[in-house]
């Protein structure tokens, strides 16, 4: 398969979004002859956290030939091996069959998706430490779009692959070695789940974290964030703490976020109905922000040929309205804006460079940190 870059699969992202607004007006037999898996969820046996010891469990690690995450547009530098912080990232969904409810952990397409979606994401963190990021046998994508108790059940194998790896990468890095935990999409909501579970349970753990960024999924502050183990980074240069934002151009629908959010219940065990979104603000790295498109130190732009990215400053805004962070009319970075102009897609590209600052600023206030105390 040609080693395309993120935008390559995105068009599938558009053909699952407008699944969504199918079933929305023309109900259930549409959406699940498109997309939901025909078949029962089949329960498989839990991989076990010492399978995660091979790298060849891994899409990104230090010891990783070809490493996706070590990616950079011209201009940029990835980091030395061996200096700064250990990220875990955990890629968002790049299975889209409705063969099965959860990808074969080593299908080649799958896999290599996944891999787009480290160049475009993951990169963004490869200045401040060393990059690590499983294969896992992720809930395919029409698991997002019904209610049935198998998407539950998919959802569940794929995140106890996720607590797998993250135990074979604590037991790999050094046990002093400063944290960064980061996901998108689905990644992004096995993070939420392994905040709760083990970050919020474990204060040693969660003394090491220097940041958690849980993008493009919703996490509430009233409902959620106290049951996570970190508070919402309220300051540019403050540390564990947790990042989120879910990006749209105006004028912005995100109603089939909020339909589905409202119905769900949070990590408190309340109701996230009506409950506030966190909304940090990624070109200040502050909450509920505005700053203008000059505040943008670069997002990527895709080549003509889809096989690499440039980086451009100063073009895109941003200001969190509400649960949302909008960017204005949106730049032109390619023809996958999802319908409610939902920039998804591009919730990492957008703000590529100001991540990438973002990432080194807190870890440098860590790092200042442990020295005054140590």
């Amino acid at each position: 398969m040609a080693r395309k870059f993120l935008y390559a699969m995105v068009v599938l992202i558009v053909l699952v979004i407008a699944g969504a607004l199918a079933y929305r007006f023309y109900g259930n037999d549409l959406i699940r002859a498109a997309l939901v898996p025909g078949e029962q969820f089949r329960a498989q046996p839990s991989v076990e956290s010492r399978a995660y010891d091979d790298k060849a469990m891994w899409l990104a690690r230090p010891d990783l030939p070809a490493n996706p995450a070590l990616w950079v547009p011209q201009g940029y530098a990835a980091g030395e091996p061996g200096d700064g912080a250990a990220i875990f990232f955990i890629h968002p969904t790049s299975y889209v069959s409705r063969d099965h409810w959860n990808a074969p952990i080593d299908d080649p397409e799958t896999n290599d998706r996944a891999a787009l979606f480290l160049r475009g994401q993951a990169s963004a963190f490869n200045a401040v430490g060393e990059i690590w990021a499983p294969r896992y046998r992720q809930a395919t994508f029409g698991a997002f779009l019904t209610s049935a108790a198998d998407a539950e059940r998919a959802l569940a194998l794929a995140y106890r692959d996720v607590t797998a790896a993250f135990d074979a990468f604590l037991r790999q890095v050094a046990p002093d070695r400063p944290i960064i935990l980061a996901g998108h999409s689905q990644g992004a909501l096995h993070l939420t789940r392994l905040l709760r579970d083990r970050v919020a349970r474990d204060p040693a753990l969660a003394r090491r974290i220097v940041a958690a960024y849980v993008v493009g999924w919703p996490v509430s502050r009233t409902a959620d964030l106290p049951a996570m183990g970190l508070p919402e980074c309220s300051r540019a240069d403050q540390f564990r703490c947790l990042l989120s934002w879910q990006t749209f151009a105006e004028p912005a629908d995100p109603s089939l976020i909020v339909d589905t959010y409202d119905r769900t219940t949070g990590f408190t065990g309340v109701s996230r109905k009506s409950t506030p979104m966190v909304c940090t603000n990624p070109l200040t790295g502050t909450p509920n922000a505005t700053a203008p498109a000059a505040a943008n130190l670069g997002t990527l732009y895709p080549a003509k040929d889809l096989a690499t990215a440039a980086i451009t400053a100063g073009r895109v805004p941003a200001r969190c309205a509400g649960d949302f962070l909008l960017i204005g009319e949106g730049p032109d970075v390619g023809p996958y804006v999802l319908p409610g102009n939902n920039y998804h897609v591009y919730d990492y590209s957008l703000f590529w460079a100001n991540v990438r600052a973002d990432a080194l600023r807190r870890a440098g206030a860590f790092e200042s940190r442990r020295a005054r105390l140590y």
